[in-house]
């Protein structure tokens, strides 16, 4: 199993394609194909039958994923995209900002 950077809740800058300079909560990380899923970015039109969720069907929009190299994590304390680094603390291993060198919780 792979091991990324980024989490699930972490909020993350969109730094490539259609939704570039968007911010949002990550919702879900798919680990075998490097993708994420970010709340309100990437938006695309599902065609729905009815189903005892939506009685009436239709077409909704959705969240798709995007792939992981074209976001980046906002920094806690500056609130700007930044990249991911690891740092071993009281024997144990924890993600920091490399901007300012912060912890990630």
């Amino acid at each position: 199993m792979k091991k990324l950077k980024i989490k699930k809740g972490d909020t993350v800058y969109v730094n490539a394609g259609n939704d570039k300079g968007k911010t949002g909560k990550v919702l879900s990380v798919l680990t075998e194909k490097d993708r994420v899923i970010v709340e309100g970015v990437n938006l695309v039109s599902k065609h729905t039958k009815p189903n005892s969720k939506q009685p009436q069907g239709g077409i909704i929009k959705q969240e798709a994923a995007i792939h992981i190299s074209n976001v980046n994590l906002i920094d806690p304390a500056s609130s700007k995209p930044t990249r991911v680094g690891f740092k071993v603390e009281d024997g144990k291993k924890v993600r920091v900002a490399k901007k300012s060198g912060q912890e990630i919780k």
